[in-house]
């Protein structure tokens, strides 16, 4: 077992004292809980109490969180971490001309070590803007599991698989689960990662679904990424990408659908079917950089009772890994699909935010809200800034006005990752120098070559 695999992340005692708490109940409005004490042991929250005097025990951690709003930590329910070594190289093209031209070149560059690199800046940019847990889909997922196990973060972590790259390839994406689904003092998971119908065959698919369900992990797929996509399935194969997931026994361990913004009627009974064990991540951003409609079916996955969770794709997209960026854009957009400004409230894009990303990932019965016997992942934000002030409802600020600097401390299975503004657990001016160092070498594509070609 690696020596990240085997690194203890959990510390002792800690106590965050006089911090005001964002409770998120499962329906209803959100409240405040004013002047708190969250007390933790071993990486498990003991208890929320209203704030009393301060006696440190020995050896126990006190963080400071007079005038700071505690939030559950921040889930990216889906993105591509190591993708950050691309941002801004992918602008202002066709998403057939982001990946056959810009995207998939560029990845036939990486290197294990570039992911490694990548994943740890991506990890440093999280963990600033407040978010603790992240479901990735890439390549080389042993180099992100390490850099997870070093920073401290939660992932469940997908290795992405095409059928293109054949059986050994599977195989090699069987036992990166095997090897690290539970690694790191549980704070990595694993899921299966197929790309998605167009680029992996049934065959694939059911085979891939039935490993699943004999190491009782999920699936995390690309599917119905846009109406066209399903129209393309229509015709070229008469059943929906749903219809597929659900054909090829996907849907059947859990899974998490990567945007599904063509997922149409007909496919929401499929869904209902596996409701329980299904997410769905939106990662508006993109949909609205790459001019692509409709956007995810919010309000009708919802009603079906599947989770819908939010997320920023890879930076090479998004530009930015930045979960306050998107789960604003999730509330404006949907709105505006829907035509109603009554729709999307303050508390149900908070509740999509934290209990949502938690379902979404099969890890509701740990994180998503800062509740006694939940892993102690906790969010300290200031809200005193120009751009919160006069702060009438501090449920509206985290969605409309908090930006990721607003983040002041992260706490993670009961350690501090962050301390007043302070990364403790990545070199970041190393990791920019080594990173400067690389990027051109990466970003060159007169090769020729690409890891798939975008045809679906």
């Amino acid at each position: 077992m690696s020596q990240g695999m085997s690194a203890s992340a959990s510390a002792g005692r800690l106590v965050v004292t006089g911090c005001d708490v964002l409770r998120v109940p499962a329906e209803g409005e959100c409240e405040v809980l004013r002047g708190q004490d969250i007390v933790v042991a071993d990486g498990v929250i003991e208890d929320v109490r209203p704030a009393g005097p301060v006696r440190p025990a020995t050896g126990e951690d006190v963080v400071d969180g007079r005038g700071l709003l505690a939030v559950p930590g921040l889930v990216n329910a889906h993105t591509h971490s190591p993708m950050v070594l691309m941002r801004g190289a992918a602008e202002d093209v066709t998403v057939e001309a982001w990946f056959n031209e810009r995207v998939w070149p560029m990845e036939s560059n990486l290197t294990a070590a570039d992911v490694r690199l990548g994943a740890r800046l991506a990890c440093a940019e999280m963990i600033r803007s407040g978010v603790t847990t992240f479901a990735d889909h890439y390549f080389f997922p042993e180099q992100i599991a390490e850099a997870v196990a070093e920073t401290g973060l939660r992932a469940d972590i997908a290795p992405t698989y095409f059928s293109s790259r054949g059986q050994e390839a599977l195989e090699a994406t069987v036992r990166f689960a095997e090897a690290w689904h539970g690694a790191a003092d549980g704070r990595i998971t694993v899921s299966l990662g197929p790309h998605a119908p167009y680029t992996v065959t049934d065959t694939d698919l059911r085979t891939l679904a039935g490993r699943a369900r004999r190491l009782g992990l999920r699936t995390h797929i690309h599917a119905a990424e846009h109406l066209e996509q399903t129209q393309s399935s229509l015709e070229r194969r008469g059943s929906t990408p749903i219809r597929v997931l659900y054909e090829t026994g996907v849907l059947e361990g859990g899974a998490l659908i990567a945007h599904g913004c063509g997922i149409v009627e007909e496919d929401l009974p499929l869904l209902a079917e596996h409701a329980s064990t299904t997410g769905v991540a939106c990662c508006p951003k993109v949909y609205l950089k790459h001019a692509l409609s409709p956007l995810t079916p919010v309000r009708e996955l919802l009603d079906t009772g599947v989770a819908v969770a939010v997320g920023t794709d890879g930076a090479a997209g998004h530009n930015t890994l930045d979960v306050w960026e998107a789960l604003r854009l999730v509330a404006l957009t949907q709105k505006q699909a829907v035509r109603d400004a009554t729709w999307m409230t303050v508390s149900d894009t908070l509740r999509l935010a934290f209990r949502g990303g938690a379902r979404a990932l099969g890890l509701a019965d740990r994180i998503g809200v800062l509740e006694p016997g939940m892993r102690a992942d906790i969010v300290l934000t200031d809200l005193s800034g120009l751009h919160c002030r006069p702060l009438h409802d501090p449920r509206a600020a985290l969605v409309y006005s908090a930006r990721a600097s607003d983040v002041r401390t992260v706490v993670v299975d009961g350690r501090v990752l962050m301390r007043d503004g302070v990364l403790l657990t990545v070199d970041v001016p190393a990791l920019m120098e080594e990173t400067d160092a690389r990027v051109a070498r990466i970003l060159d594509t007169s090769h020729g070559r690409a890891v798939q070609h975008y045809d679906p």
